[in-house]
This record gives structure tokens, sequence and C-alpha cells, in this order.
């Protein structure tokens, strides 16, 4: 449908203190344990760029020379090789072109707070899937008033994060989606829920409604998609066996009274954002585990404390109350539970019998998610972020080389890869004098928030390279290790991709509200605003498997009309107010593509189209919004269809028995966390008229 008036915006719940203004009390409660509103768990006295700068003044002429200073945006041909960082050019700044950048040719949707998918002119859309919705063979129909956990754990599980869309035709008819659950919302999803006394059943209903769900896929000839039964058909769920694989398994960091080898965890949780790998399966980010464990105020062993403090693990009894029901959730109980979660995990979509897999070479943290780039000589690079206030973004390069194919053997031999490997920290240098970077977001003299960095290693296999630490403890403990090493604290790094294009990696950071508080690290350059509400987009221009890397400010996010904002250096009067980035993608033209959590600009969230090349580089084109209370994630962009998954809509309801959004279905229905499908009416090419 077309952009229409604003019909008015509700005013959610009073809000925690640190919550995003814009984002509800409930979301953040059920949703990260309430994060924001906690000191954040990275103590360290890791040097902050501001201290460092004056060190590094004296070295920039030297800097200068290498060409380590200046990110380029031209030549692809010299990005993704395994050499160190070789000189490059200045940045292109964004100017008005000759006409659209062909994937970006729609006419913008204004900022709104209607409930509904608001997309542009032209454009048809239509849903594929909902909570609740069948996936398994004898799936029953949804029936809010009458769940079991034995129907949800055949029917698509609760607030979706992640999609990812793997062909299996070669004309993008028959496809297999793969959505993460991120957490779940039990005062939305029950007709009648006791907060201090859920009932067994509703928690085992939980329990599958986390995980993820593959589905089946059909293209509708010049539609959007609808699922179908098929053999590939899968439900992942806190049910479901894992194996542990890599360095850590087997450690005694992981072992449990159910598990003592440490190779076998029962489950996935809080999965946020992914990615599909070369090789054709999906991986998923463990992120806000801390918050379903229960007792960490028990623990008294001084070590054992700080390392459950480090994750963000603390209280008594937690939200959800599961430990009444399984005593794993039980810290006092059963002490290394929380150490099995928190990894990437990688599932085979292709075999629905095979057994997912978690991945300790990638080490453990609030992983956003795990995105594949391949060198030039064959290994394979993860990027990470940890998504905290002031934590890091890691990469992990592999030893051995992938096997080209798309069969079972090449799938097995690719996903071993994550396996064996070396596991690095990233931290930043700036090239822009301290006095320049004053907290407010104003570009320094030389144009660019731009500079250096070193990826620094962490641990390789059995050998670890942090002194006092094992190599098994900088897997288990990563954090901690990333501390010891001083990595930049970063502004809350989420999603991680590399631009298939162009080569570059591009990294959203959400926000931090807490920078430049009082004994939180101030502003740096790749971290330049105080109290920074809008976050902003980071490009890597990496050197692969190598150590060194140059870095630039894609967005510095917020309203176009504030000083302290910057979009590529283009014209920023011809360009959509964006906030709070938190999912990436990129179309065949290699624009990226910008989904957001927590708009501080009074407005629903969105997804938002941005050319990173050429005169157009920085003209961001809102695509479309999503509806009250609710999340823009995980977006597809294909050809002819654009997919998001619309999560936690009518979440800031005061009364969750009189929500405030009633999308999808309309009238006084319930609000269903959903995929929503966008194609241009009459077919044709997104973004191109």
């Amino acid at each position: 449908m077309s952009s229409r008036p604003d019909s008015g915006r509700v005013v959610p719940l009073p809000l925690l203190s640190n919550h995003s203004a814009s984002r509800s009390s409930v979301t953040c409660r059920f949703r990260c344990g309430n994060a924001c509103a906690h000191e954040a768990p990275n103590t360290s006295d890791n040097a902050y760029f501001g201290d460092i700068v004056a060190s590094v003044l004296s070295r920039r002429g030297a800097l200068k020379a290498s060409g380590v200073l200046a990110l380029s945006v031209g030549a692809a041909s010299a990005l993704g090789s395994t050499a160190a960082a070789q000189p490059g050019a200045p940045v292109q700044q964004g100017r008005p072109g000759r006409g659209p950048v062909p994937g970006t040719d729609f006419a913008p949707v204004a900022p709104n707070t209607q409930d509904a998918v608001v997309i542009p002119e032209g454009y048809e859309q239509g849903i594929v899937i909902r909570w609740g919705d069948p996936v398994l063979e004898g799936a029953p129909e949804f029936d809010f008033n009458r769940q079991t956990a034995a129907a949800q754990e055949k029917q698509f599980g609760y607030n979706n994060d992640f999609a990812g869309l793997i062909p299996l035709d070669g004309r993008g008819r028959e496809n297999l989606m793969v959505v993460n659950h991120e957490y779940t919302t039990e005062t939305h999803m029950f007709p009648a829920y006791d907060e201090n006394n859920p009932t067994e059943e509703q928690v085992r209903i939980a329990w599958a409604a986390h995980g993820l769900s593959v589905v089946a896929v059909e293209r509708e000839r010049g539609g959007g998609f609808r699922p179908k039964p098929s053999r590939y058909n899968r439900r992942i769920t806190l049910n479901t066996e894992f194996e542990v694989r890599g360095p850590a398994a087997g450690s005694d960091l992981l072992k449990t009274s159910a598990d003592p080898a440490g190779t076998k965890v029962f489950g996935t949780q809080n999965n946020c954002s992914g990615s599909v790998t070369p090789w054709g399966t999906v991986l998923s980010g463990e992120e806000n585990f801390n918050q379903y464990f229960a007792n960490a105020d028990s623990v008294t062993d001084p070590v054992s404390k700080e390392r459950l403090a480090r994750y963000g693990l603390k209280g008594a009894e937690s939200d959800r109350k599961w430990e009444r029901f399984d005593k794993r959730w039980d810290i006092a109980r059963e002490p290394n539970e929380p150490n099995r979660f928190g990894w990437i995990v990688e599932i085979d979509p292709h075999d629905p019998r095979s057994k997912p897999v978690k991945h300790t070479a990638l080490g453990r943290f609030k992983h956003e998610t795990a995105s594949i780039k391949v060198a030039r000589d064959g290994r394979v690079v993860a990027y990470s972020g940890d998504d905290e206030r002031f934590d890091y973004i890691y990469k992990f390069v592999s030893n051995g080389r992938i096997k080209r194919g798309a069969s079972a053997h090449a799938r097995r031999h690719n996903m071993s890869l994550l396996d064996d490997g070396t596991l690095y920290v990233a931290k930043f240098t700036g090239n822009s004098p301290a006095g320049e970077i004053d907290g407010s977001g104003k570009l320094p003299a030389d144009g660019h928030f731009d500079g250096a960095g070193e990826w620094l290693p962490l641990a390789s296999g059995k050998k670890s390279f942090v002194p006092g630490f094992t190599a098994e403890e900088v897997y288990v403990f990563t954090r901690m290790a990333a501390d010891a090493v001083g990595a930049t604290k970063m502004d809350r790094p989420e999603d991680i991709e590399p631009n298939p294009v162009n080569g570059r990696i591009y990294c959203a950071l959400t926000n931090n509200t807490n920078r430049g508080s009082a004994g939180n690290a101030g502003a740096d350059e790749p971290n330049p605003r105080v109290g920074n509400k809008h976050g902003h987009v980071l490009e890597l221009d990496d050197d692969t498997t190598g150590t060194k890397f140059r870095w630039n400010l894609l967005l510095v996010c917020g309203d176009p009309n504030d000083p302290g904002t910057y979009f590529g250096g283009f014209d920023k009067s011809q360009v959509s107010p964006i906030s709070c980035p938190d999912n990436v993608a990129f179309d065949r033209h290699g624009n990226l593509w910008i989904s957001t959590d927590g708009n501080e600009l009074d407005s629903n969230d969105g997804l938002f189209a941005v050319p990173v090349d050429g005169p157009e580089r920085g003209k961001v084109k809102q695509f479309l919004t999503v509806p009250v209370g609710a999340e823009t994630c995980g977006p597809v962009v294909t050809d002819e269809v654009v997919t998001v998954c619309v999560q936690h809509p009518g979440e800031d309801a005061e009364d969750p028995q009189n929500p405030t959004s009633h999308w999808p279905d309309g009238g006084n229905s319930r609000p269903r966390p959903s995929v929503v499908a966008v194609w241009r009416a009459g077919g044709g090419e997104i973004g191109r008229r």
C-alpha cells in the first residue's frame, strides 16, 4: 500500500531508566532482560581512543605514508586479498548524481506511526507466515486460547528475527526460508499469564516457541512467497539436541550432570541475527542468554562470580521462572549450564535429520550474528559483533579451505572449517586530533571519521595468545580475554556482513546512550557521539586473513537536520531520517539495506536502502515501515521480492489484553510476529522503474 497520513502514536508504558524512549519496557524486559537498565558488564580499563590519540598523532605522518588512514571506495579488485591493506584514495563524498542508483529507484516512504506495513507507491505486500502457523505435518491451526506445547513444536515460533532464503532450484521459485525465533513475551502470548506462577505448560510452550523454523516456500507468480508442505520443514527448539564442536568441546567448563562429556546441549535460545553460508547452511547467533538463568547471586567463588557478572548473569529468581521446571536453568544446581549458550550455531537445512552444531572456536559472547567471507586462498573468515554497550567486534579465520560444490559431502567439510582456526578481536585507531572528536558528532577537519585498525589474536586451536588464560578459557570467557588484550569498546555492534560487490565489511552499531556518561568510555573516532541514541554504520576495508584493516563511518544516524549526523557526505536535505541501525543486507547491485530497532525519531521502525559507492553514496531512502510497537528484522533482498521479519508488534501495550496493534490480521485480532513480503505491482525488479 502507499504511505498514508499519520494516524497518531500510542503512548507506551513508563520506561525504566536508560531505556530507549521509543522501545517498550515489555520488549526490553523479555528480549534482553532490561540490559540497558543495568550498568554495562564491561568494567575493564581498556584504553579509550581519547587516551591514546596523542601517541597516534606522533605517528600520524608514518601512518599516512603507509596508506592506512584513508579508506578507498574505488576498485573492488583490490579487496578480499590476503595481503596487508594497501594504500587507498580518500573516501569519495556522496553527491547528487544523474539519477537513482539501480535498486534504489523508488519513492521513499515518509516516517509514520501507522499500525501497518507501509510500502512505496507501486508496490504490493503479503504475509508469508505468522506465529503459530503450521510448519510440520499434523500441526493444528493456531488457537490463541488453546495453545499447547505439542502444537507449538510443530508451528512457527515466536518473535521471528533473522531470515535466510536458500534456493532449491535455479529459478528462485522453490526456496527454503530459515527463520530465528529470538525470544518469548509470555505476558502477550497467553490470555491468562500469572508472572509469579507460570504453569508448566506455558513454560513448555515458550521452550517450543524459541529456536528456528525451516519452511519450504514457493514464489507466487508476480507476488511473494507462500509456505508449502515439504520433507525439509523443521522446527528447532529448546528441546533439540545440539553437538558441541571445536576446541572447547569436552571442556570441564561445559560439563553438566545431564552431559558429563561436555559435548551435547539441548536447544538454542535468544537467537538474534544470522547468515546463509556460501555452502548453503545457516549460522545463527545466541545473544541475550543471560536472562534465562536463576540464582547467580548464590555463587560465592570470586572467580566464578566475576565471570557471571561479565556476561550479565545476576539476581535470584529468573523473570520467566523456568528453573522451577528444569534445574538446568538454576545456576546453583547447574553452574556450567550458562556456559553452553552464547555460541554461534549452524544448521544444515538441506538435511532435516542432521544434528545442529555449536561452534566453540568462534568464541562465546552475545553474538548478534556471524557472516562469512571467502578469502582468495579459499580460507573462510567469519565476522561477528557482541551486542552489548562497550563490547567488541571479532573475526575468525579458518585454517582449512572451502570445498566447492553443493553436495552433502562439501557441506559437511565446510561446516568443519569453523572448528579450526584463529579468533581475533578488533582494536581501532582514529587519525584525527583528540580535540576534534568533541562528542557531538561533528566531523573532524579532514571531513571523515576514519582510521586504521588491528586484529588482536586471542586463541588458535589449543593455543592461547592471552596471558593468564588457557585456550579453553579464551573460548568460554571470550569477553574477558578481549578485555585483557585491550580491544576497542564499541556502541553495541550488531549485524556485520561482507558486501558481495565491493568486498568491504559493514557493521551496524545500534546505539549507546551511556557513551560519555560518568564512569564510562567517552567519545572516540569510531564512536564519535556521547549519549549516542541513534547509532551509526561502520565500513571496514579488511585484509581478510591478515591482521590489518582500514575503517570509515558510512553513516552517523539521526535527524538529517541535526549537525551531528553524517550521510556519507551526501546532501542531507535529500535523505530519509534513520535511527538505530540493526540488521544489514545487500542487493545484487551492492546497495546496503538497513533495518532498524528502536527508532528515536518519533516514527515506526523501518527498512532503508543506501548506495555505498559512487555519487549517490550515503543517500538513505526508506523503503518501508513496520506496525506500532514492532521492530524491523532479518531483511532479505532479492531481485523481485523483499522480505522482513516483523517482531513484537503491539508490545508497547499497557494492558496485554488490549493490544495497541492488531497486525497482521486486523480487526480486534491479537498481534502476531510475522514475515512479510513486498514486491512490485505487476512484477519487475525491486528499485527499478
